[in-house]
């Protein structure tokens, strides 16, 4: 019976992977889903276990140098990323309703899936907050909502990249990059100090702008139900739909009892004004303070 299984399996493993898109076969991390979970499985054993008892007798480290350097390279890379989707597809041609997935080999259709591909890379370089976070003992900032975001992206993108990198449905992943310029600005800026804080005044923005997101990936997506598009890959049409729904509601539900009700926020912050502690959702945080 256990053969039988463990048989079947892998025969509907080999099927799957019959569909893959062969131009990213030899890519890094590429060649099966296995080597990324093992880093996704590291990631969360570190953030939730081994990290804070590493930590426990131990003095949190000053990161200050080491932060704004992250943020402000998170920064360059989200615009490179936003150009190359732009360059690749969103700005040459897309149409923003119905766009298939090119998988030819041409330039166009190349670039985008390298795009994809570097988006998909770029997940694991944001595990990094989570770890910045156990290594400075914020360990209020490791919500399950933190972690979940920063595991599932890559585990699910990987799939993008490998059946369907281009597309439409690939517009959720450059209007992310989008939000996270301003995200990751805002980091880099409050990690230099108080004397930068009088180059914050857009914060109070931030949460507008991540809800934005929210409703223009849902509404993009949601497109397909109300057309004839013969997109190749449906499920992924499905998957980020679900997803954008899941991270509006989560969203607008903190955004209730953390601004309206004053739930959410720790207790010596709950008296203090929203503007100073918008939540990055899409990024699992509990407020933008985490750089300070």
């Amino acid at each position: 019976m256990e053969f039988n299984l463990k048989s079947t399996a892998v025969m509907l493993y080999d099927r799957l992977m019959q569909n893959a898109d062969s131009r990213t076969d030899d890519w890094f991390l590429m060649s099966s889903p296995f080597p990324q979970t093992i880093v996704i499985a590291a990631y969360i054993y570190f953030v939730t276990s081994l990290g804070p008892r590493l930590m426990e007798n131990r003095k949190a480290f000053d990161l200050k140098g080491l932060l704004i350097f992250y943020n402000f390279s998170v920064v360059a890379l989200s615009l490179y990323m936003i150009y190359e989707f732009v360059m690749s597809g969103w700005g040459t041609g897309y149409t923003f309703h119905c766009d298939l997935v090119d998988y030819s080999d041409s330039p166009q259709g190349v670039r985008m899936a390298a795009a994809c591909w570097l988006y998909y890379f770029s997940k694991f370089i944001e595990m990094l907050d989570t770890v910045f976070f156990v290594l400075r003992k914020k360990y209020s900032q490791v919500t399950f909502l933190h972690v979940y975001h920063h595991s599932i992206m890559p585990f699910t993108w990987w799939f993008g990249v490998r059946f369907a990198a281009g597309g439409m449905g690939t517009f959720h992943a450059m209007l992310n990059c989008v939000v996270h310029v301003f995200m990751y600005s805002y980091y880099g800026l409050t990690a230099m100090g108080p004397s930068y804080q009088k180059y914050l005044w857009w914060k109070k923005y931030l949460t507008t702008i991540q809800l934005i997101q929210f409703v223009m990936v849902t509404t993009h997506i949601f497109q397909y139900f109300f057309m004839d598009c013969p997109y190749q890959f449906p499920i992924f049409v499905y998957i980020i739909g679900l997803y954008g729904l899941i991270f509006l509601v989560l969203f607008l539900n903190f955004w209730y009892h953390a601004y309206t009700k004053g739930k959410r926020l720790p207790k010596v912050l709950q008296a203090q004004t929203w503007a100073h502690h918008t939540n990055g959702v899409m990024n699992g945080n509990a407020n933008h303070e985490k750089d300070e």
